[in-house]
């Protein structure tokens, strides 16, 4: 069921002539599939791991960083001693990106926290977005959420050493509703001790709660946003504390103790994901760097959190969960009105030669998503 395949999905079909000699549009897969896989270095050292497995049929991407100590030989990493996954130390931090891929590529928990190793994955969709679909309506979100835990339980030991049972999570946006609206429910009963940073996005459950007294009596969630979040948004986050709260009341927990693993805060000024107050792709990267002191048991600071946060974001969920929003983005219809960072850009020696400076990146949920309009892709 589950095969290697460093070889690039996609790539012949990114550019294919259509009838009438034009050009066919490539869609996010396709041009995230032109981006080399391989072996590389981590900003800390780490070795990095970029391949592609077969997971119940769906093509999952996935980076994993560490040490190369940690790596299995089958993982084909230069350095690699470890006999098997099955009796690491490490922890690891799984994140899945936003809408249109660029925190994968970016790959802002690369590196190692409180002896946890990165792990990113990439949607096996065209557009890039976990769960499919669009908005909240996430139409694939049982089978994408099922091969995110297939990964991790079944492929992950055949590459790295890790521990199993400190295995932790974080959602970017639109896989901040997968996280909420499917794993959580359907497959966080396989993940113990765990935690999740839901970083601008959550929504309720969308699927039947597996286990659901024993899920929450210790899950540790927190929920990072910004003023001015997306308004389809402003809606969806409070409603997820609202029913992740309740689903810990109802088992058992008192108000205290569902403060202490249920955190949340919207406090820096910014648009959606910039929790610096700057950029998507840098707030996003000032969450990741600050993980450990959000859901491992840190002190709560986020360093370089946007005004006028005091950086601290451990505030328990029990009387706040109606967040306060000023303004926000709406929704795009056409998915064609803003621009964001390329991360086509990073093609490096495979980029096209004669690629023009008329691409487009458009946004969904505020999330890039790369067409290839105007754009000379041989």
């Amino acid at each position: 069921m589950y095969r290697l395949a460093f070889a690039s999905l996609f790539a012949l079909a990114a550019c294919a002539p259509q009838r009438g000699g034009g050009r066919q549009k490539a869609t996010a897969q396709q041009q995230a599939a032109q981006i080399p896989q391989g072996v590389s270095q981590a900003t800390d050292g780490s070795m990095i791991l970029d391949a592609t497995v077969n997971v119940n049929q769906l093509p999952i991407r996935f980076k994993i960083a560490a040490p190369a100590d940690q790596f299995t030989a089958a993982s084909g990493v230069p350095g690699a001693t470890a006999a098997s996954g099955a009796n690491g130390t490490m922890g690891a931090n799984v994140l899945l990106h936003g809408d249109g891929g660029q925190s994968f590529f970016d790959f802002p928990n690369q590196n190692i926290q409180a002896n946890t190793m990165g792990v990113a994955l990439l949607a096996p969709d065209p557009n890039l977005f976990w769960g499919g679909g669009s908005g909240l309506d996430r139409t694939d979100g049982v089978a994408h959420a099922q091969a995110v835990s297939d990964f991790v339980t079944t492929m992950m030991p055949q590459l790295v050493a890790f521990d199993a049972n400190q295995v932790k999570f974080t959602g970017v946006s639109g896989g901040s509703l997968l996280m909420s609206g499917f794993f959580i429910p359907a497959q966080m009963q396989n993940f113990a001790n765990s935690a999740v940073e839901l970083n601008c996005g959550a929504m309720p459950p969308q699927v039947d709660f597996a286990n659901a007294n024993a899920v929450m009596s210790t899950l540790r969630i927190h929920y990072q946003s910004t003023q001015s979040e997306l308004q389809l948004l402003q809606d969806a986050i409070p409603q997820a504390i609202t029913t992740y709260e309740q689903l810990s009341a109802d088992a058992g927990l008192t108000a205290d103790q569902i403060n202490a693993l249920q955190t949340v805060d919207n406090t820096p000024e910014g648009g959606h994901c910039e929790f610096d107050g700057q950029d998507f792709v840098s707030g996003v990267q000032t969450m990741l760097t600050s993980y450990s002191n959000v859901v491992q048991g840190g002190d709560g600071v986020v360093a370089g959190l946007g005004a006028p946060s005091d950086g601290n974001v451990l505030t328990g969920v029990v009387g706040n969960e109606n967040l306060q929003f000023v303004g926000g983005q709406k929704r795009s219809v056409d998915a064609e009105d803003m621009v964001v960072k390329r991360w086509v850009e990073k093609l490096g020696p495979t980029k096209p030669k004669q690629r023009k400076r008329q691409d487009v990146v458009v946004e969904e949920e505020g999330v890039a998503m790369l067409a290839c309009d105007r754009m000379t892709c041989n």
